[in-house]
């Protein structure tokens, strides 16, 4: 039985398990951000998509990298990225949905790089020095990540009646996933204990304050928290689209499981 099938109880355990929840997300993220290749509403957006889903599986095979070592199974970021599967993985049901069309992609980037970045102004003084380093390492694109979707949210919402009802559907479509973003679970709990972990409820606040303030600047209604929240992701529960993100992932990796580049 794998690390992640076992309940965390020492630091170890409990750090590797952080760190691949935290590349889970990214990399399914960036795989998202990565079906835009090609398919950008213009060409500055495409290259600027393909960029930010670059720097989502750099995030993800770094973190790997280090859960990798932490785990000292002699496994490393490929098996972790490629040889689990959907129930193993442990990211936000939010990072699989579809791509959707350009709005969708942005509010969803929007809430998650805002997320992300209240989250690692708190990682990077991690009682870690590697995991550390990487928080502020990632912390500089992901500053990048959240002006870029906030500058399109406002354009997109303060825009044009179909631009406007777009990204307002989009966040409305989109707002079920965001309660599972500050969920505190026994892994989340021990983490911040530890000293390398955030504690999520305090993210909540400053996170829902940003929120409110780019969508009023946008013209757009925030949508109500008073409603159902999906929940899930972070014990492998996912909807049906993660398994067949994977399918697609992992094919290559899968079939030919000893090749090396040469």
């Amino acid at each position: 039985m794998s690390t992640l099938d076992k309940t965390p109880v020492k630091r170890d355990e409990i750090l590797f398990e952080y760190l691949v929840r935290l590349a889970d997300d990214r990399l399914i993220l960036g795989q998202r951000l990565s079906e835009w290749s090609g398919h950008g509403p213009e060409l500055e957006e495409d290259l600027a998509l393909a960029n930010i889903a670059l720097d989502m599986i750099g995030h993800a095979s770094g973190l790997y990298t280090y859960a990798a070592e932490i785990e000292g199974e002699g496994r490393d970021e490929d098996d972790l990225a490629y040889f689990r599967d959907d129930i193993d993985f442990k990211n936000f049901q939010m990072l699989e949905q579809p791509k959707g069309d350009l709005a969708y992609t942005i509010a969803r980037q929007f809430l998650f790089s805002l997320y992300s970045y209240l989250l690692y102004m708190e990682l990077k003084d991690a009682d870690d020095e590697q995991f550390a380093g990487l928080a502020s390492k990632h912390l500089k694109e992901i500053r990048y990540h959240l002006r870029h979707s906030r500058e399109w949210v406002l354009r997109l919402g303060d825009g044009t009646e179909e631009s406007h009802r777009r990204i307002q559907d989009a966040f409305d479509d989109i707002w079920m996933y965001t309660g599972e973003l500050f969920e505190m679970d026994e892994v989340d709990k021990k983490a911040a204990e530890e000293g390398f972990g955030a504690d999520l409820a305090k993210l909540r606040k400053p996170w829902k304050e940003h929120v409110d303030e780019v969508l009023d600047e946008a013209t757009l209604t925030v949508p109500d928290d008073n409603q159902y929240m999906a929940s899930g992701g972070r014990t492998g529960f996912h909807t049906e689209h993660l398994g067949h993100m994977l399918a697609q992932m992992q094919f290559l990796r899968r079939s030919y499981p000893d090749a090396e580049w040469t």
